[in-house]
C-alpha cells in the first residue's frame, strides 16, 4: 500500500482511484461482489491486503462476498464496531442490496459507511440502464457524485467523515466512462484508521417497530442539516452570469459540456451562460431556484435517467421551460459523449479528433463486449465496447458449449420446454451455435422463472445457472423449488470459478455444492453429478433427458474447470514451487 504520510501524483483508473481513496481514508475492511464496471475497486484492495498479509502486516480486510446483501451486511457490523468499510457493486447489485441499504438508514453508523456504485449508462455490460441516485433519494442519505478520477478519489476519503458525520451510510455513484478511464491523481497524506469502539446504543441498530420508529423520525430530522452540507459543499459550483440559457450538469455531464464551451460561448456572441454543476445529493434546491430565476430556459446535461429533471418539476415553477433527457432534448437512452452534448447545444459536428492528446475512446465505433476472455488478461484502458464488432462468443473448449449441446440433445423431440437461464459466461448460451435458453433476466432469477413457468402449465421447466450465481441469489430459489417439489430439473454449470468478470474465487468448493444442494431437500435419487466432456455427451443427454421427464424437482451438476481458471491456478501453482 502507498504510504500513508506520501503526497504524490500518479495515474489511476477512476475504480482505482476510489480503492486507494479508501485506502487513505483510514478503512479497515472492503466487501463487494464482482460486476461491471466495478469490480477493479474491489480487485484492488484485496491485492493490497494480500500485499500485506504477505509482508507480515495486518492490513485492511477485502473480500469478495456471496452477493451485494451479505456484503452490506458485513460492513454493518464493521460500522457498528465503529470502524470504517467500503462496499462495492454495480448499480443492477443495489438491488440485491437494497434491504440492508434501506434500513441501513435507520441505524446509528458509527464508523463510516460508503457504497461504491457503479452505474452502466449504455449497458455495456449490464440489463438495464438504471440510475443508482434515485435509490439514494428514497433512501434519504447523502451521495457524492465524482466527475473525474481525483475526485473519485477525494470523494472517497471525504465520503467516510460525511458518513460519521451525519451517521448514515453514503453512496458513492461512479459510471462505466469514469470507472474504466485513466486520469492523473494527486495523492494526500493518509489517514490512520479507526480504534475499534462498538456502538454504545444498541437501540440504534435494533429495528424493532418502536425503535424504528424513531429513527425514522430521525433520519426525517437529518434532512435539514444534509440538505446545508450540500448546498455548501465545493462541488455543486455556479458560474457564468447570462440567463438566456442556465445550464444545470452534474457527473461526467459537466466534463461534456465544459469540453464544448469555448465553441458554445462563440456561438453565443461571447455569452456565458448561467450554470450549475452538482457533485454532492441532495440537490441544492435554493441555489437551483437562484440559478433559474429569471431564466428563459433551462437545460439539463446529466449522465443517466433524468433525475435531476424530473426533480425540477417540483422545484420549480411549472411555467419554466426545462429540457434534458425527459423531454428528449438530450438523448433519452445510452452513455452521453462530447459530440452528443455538442448537437444538444446547437454546435456543428466536429471531426474525430485526440482528446488531451490520447485516444477519445468514445469516438470508436461499438461491437457488442466479448465476455468470453478473462478480465484479467484484459488491458484495463482498452474499452471493449468500442471496437469494431463481432458477435460475443464462448472460449474455445469452454465447457459450457458441451453442456449446451446435452441440453439440446436432451430435450430434443419433448413437448411444451422451457428453459430459464440467468446472468454469466454461459448467457451465451442464447446465441448460436448453441440457441439453448429462452431468458435472462437478473442473477438468480432462472430458478423462479422455471418454477412459475411450471406452475403456469409449461411441462419441462429447466432452469439453468452457474454454481457463482448459484451460492449469490440460486439457494433461495431452490428452497421454494424443493418445499413444493415442482416439477422443474435446475442444472447448475459448475465451472469452478467466477469466470466472467475475471475468474474470482467462487465462495465454497465444488465439492461442497452436493450436500449444501441435498441440505436443501432435493431427493438423492434425483440429484446427479455429471462430467461436461464431449466424449460423454451422449450418455450425459440420456441421463439429463430422464431427469427432466420426472414430475418432480431434479438438480443436475455439469462439472468441468474454465479454461481460463485452470491456466490461472496452473500458472499460480508454477510461481509456489520457485
Amino acid at each position: 500500500m502507498s504510504d500513508l504520510n506520501s503526497t504524490r501524483q500518479t495515474l489511476l483508473l477512476g475504480d482505482e482511484a476510489v480503492a486507494l481513496g479508501a485506502l487513505h481514508g483510514g478503512v479497515s475492511a472492503s466487501y463487494g461482489y464482482p460486476g461491471t464496471p466495478s469490480t477493479e475497486i474491489l480487485e484492488y484492495l484485496i491485492e493490497e491486503y494480500h500485499k500485506t498479509r504477505r509482508n507480515g502486516v495486518g492490513g485492511p480486510v477485502a473480500r469478495w462476498c456471496t452477493n451485494e446483501k451479505t456484503a452490506l451486511e458485513a460492513g454493518l457490523g464493521v460500522s457498528f464496531a465503529g470502524r470504517r468499510s467500503i462496499i462495492t457493486m454495480k448499480h443492477v447489485g443495489l438491488n440485491v442490496a437494497s434491504d440492508p441499504f434501506i434500513n441501513g438508514t435507520l441505524l446509528g453508523i458509527k464508523g463510516g459507511l460508503v457504497i461504491a456504485v457503479a452505474d452502466d449508462p449504455g449497458m455495456h455490460s449490464s440489463q438495464n440502464e438504471q440510475d443508482t441516485r434515485f435509490y439514494v433519494s428514497f433512501a434519504m442519505t447523502p451521495c457524492l457524485e465524482p466527475r473525474n478520477q481525483q475526485e473519485a478519489y477525494d470523494m472517497t476519503r471525504e465520503a467516510f467523515e460525511v458518513s460519521e458525520k451525519f451517521r448514515l451510510p453514503v453512496v458513492l455513484r461512479l459510471t462505466t466512462r469514469l470507472s474504466h478511464a485513466r486520469g492523473p491523481v494527486t495523492l494526500a497524506p493518509g489517514l490512520e484508521q479507526n480504534l475499534v469502539s462498538k456502538a454504545e446504543d444498541k437501540t440504534q441498530w435494533m429495528l424493532l417497530p418502536a425503535y424504528a420508529r424513531r429513527n425514522y423520525l430521525s433520519l426525517i430530522e437529518k434532512q435539514k442539516d444534509i440538505l446545508a452540507w450540500s448546498t455548501a459543499y465545493g462541488a455543486n459550483k455556479r458560474e457564468g452570469e447570462d440567463k438566456s440559457l442556465a445550464v444545470i450538469t452534474s457527473g461526467l455531464g459537466g466534463n461534456y459540456y465544459e469540453e464544448n464551451l469555448e465553441d458554445f460561448v462563440e456561438f453565443r456572441g461571447g455569452r456565458v451562460p448561467a450554470r450549475l454543476h452538482i457533485g454532492a445529493y441532495p440537490l441544492p434546491v435554493e441555489s437551483i431556484r437562484t440559478l433559474c430565476q429569471g431564466a428563459e430556459r433551462i437545460l439539463v446535461i446529466e449522465e443517466g435517467q433524468p433525475f435531476i429533471e424530473e426533480k425540477l418539476r417540483g422545484i420549480l415553477p411549472m411555467t419554466m421551460a426545462v429540457s434534458g433527457r425527459f423531454d428528449g432534448t438530450v438523448p433519452r437512452t445510452g452513455e452521453l459523449d462530447p459530440d452528443k452534448v455538442r448537437q444538444v447545444l446547437g454546435l456543428a459536428p466536429r471531426p474525430n479528433v485526440l482528446v488531451s492528446g490520447a485516444l477519445d475512446l468514445t469516438r470508436l465505433p461499438g461491437r457488442p463486449p466479448q465476455l468470453c476472455q478473462a478480465q484479467s488478461e484484459v488491458p484495463k484502458a482498452l474499452d471493449l465496447t468500442r471496437l469494431p464488432g463481432r458477435p460475443p462468443q464462448l472460449c474455445a473448449g469452454c465447457p459450457h458449449g458441451d453442456s449446451y449441446e446435452t441440453l439440446k440433445k436432451a430435450v430434443a423431440g419433448l413437448p411444451s420446454v422451457a428453459v430459464t437461464s440467468d446472468i454469466g459466461c454461459y448467457s451465451l448460451g442464447a446465441t448460436p451455435p448453441y440457441s439453448a435458453i429462452e431468458s435472462i433476466v437478473c442473477m438468480g432469477a432462472s430458478i423462479g422463472m422455471a418454477k412459475g413457468a411450471a406452475e403456469a402449465g409449461i411441462t419441462h421447466a429447466i432452469a439453468v445457472i452457474g454454481d457463482s450465481t448459484f451460492l449469490h441469489s440460486g439457494i433461495t430459489g431452490l428452497i421454494d423449488a424443493a418445499a413444493a417439489d415442482i416439477p422443474i430439473t435446475v442444472i447448475i454449470l459448475d465451472n469452478s470459478i467466477v469466470a466472467m468478470t475475471g475468474c474470482q474465487e467462487t465462495m465454497i468448493p465444488s465439492n461442497r455444492l452436493p450436500p449444501l444442494i441435498l441440505g436443501l431437500g432435493v431427493k438423492p435419487e434425483h440429484f446427479l453429478e455429471l462430467e461436461a466432456k464431449r466424449q460423454f455427451l451422449e450418455e450425459n443427454a440420456i441421463r439429463l433427458k430422464a431427469e427432466i421427464e420426472y414430475r418432480g424437482l431434479s438438480v443436475v451438476i455439469l462439472r468441468r474447470e474454465c479454461l481460463e481458471a485452470f491456466r490461472k491456478r496452473k500458472k499460480q501453482e508454477s510461481l509456489q514451487k520457485k
